[in-house]
């Protein structure tokens, strides 16, 4: 079935000496992986390799058997052009964390248009900003509300969060949890939107212990999740 659909790169893997198997969150069915078969050895085809960086966006016409097998790209041009994105040193390091624990999160061959157009419009969001130190972590606790677990709000006076439960509690539990000075940022970032992330003043420490407890509550609640890779390099970039 041919299909005309926008997409989202998520990865790119070197397949043989010329092709790539890359997958791609698309606005029809969710996650799909495609064989471009010889693309690294044409320079004439449809297919560009540099259309295939992580997060960029894309028009796609693709044929999709939906079986389980990889599906096949008959056309490709970018549907949103980035000014920073991948030239903006700070921004790059972003996009390769942020492919990565999509990647490792999203993995439903369904639609999901909601969260489609959620990434679609926060990426193009950091694109055209220069204040987005934060943006990483707004970005990962409102992705929890298309994965079923955003964090209950009920209770926010109380001096814990509790990462496996998703709630505030009143006194530490057993499981993993968000306290003192830590807790209160957490909280910064409930209910704002990404223009006003900036307004959320975090040092060194306090973004990195944040982005720890979010990759840990993505880990708590998404089966077979996986930390990422380039979270150590994110760190030395935001530091």
């Amino acid at each position: 079935m041919q299909v005309a659909t926008k997409g989202i790169v998520l990865t790119s893997i070197k397949y043989g000496d010329t092709s790539l198997i890359v997958r791609i969150f698309t606005f029809s069915d969710g996650i799909k992986s495609y064989l471009l078969r010889g693309i690294l050895a044409s320079k004439k085809g449809k297919l560009k390799t540099a259309y295939f960086q992580p997060l960029l966006q894309l028009d796609l016409i693709a044929s999709h058997k939906n079986k389980g097998t990889l599906e096949r790209i008959t056309e490709a041009k970018v549907s949103y052009h980035y000014q920073s994105l991948h030239t903006d040193i700070a921004k790059n390091a972003l996009t390769f964390f942020l492919a990565e624990m999509l990647g490792n999160s999203i993995h439903e061959e369904e639609a999901n248009e909601g969260l489609f157009n959620f990434i679609e419009a926060a990426l193009q969001w950091l694109d055209a900003h220069d204040e987005f130190a934060n943006f990483h972590l707004y970005f990962l606790l409102s992705l929890t509300k298309y994965f079923g677990f955003y964090p209950d709000t009920n209770n926010m006076d109380y001096m814990y969060f509790d990462l496996l439960e998703g709630e505030f509690i009143k006194a530490p539990s057993l499981n993993p949890i968000v306290e003192g000075e830590n807790l209160k940022h957490f909280k910064e970032l409930l209910g704002i939107n990404f223009d006003a992330i900036h307004s959320i003043k975090l040092n060194k420490k306090n973004r990195q212990e944040l982005l720890k407890n979010l990759v840990l509550y993505f880990e708590l609640h998404l089966q077979g999740f996986r930390k990422p890779k380039s979270l150590a390099v994110l760190n030395e970039v935001f530091s």
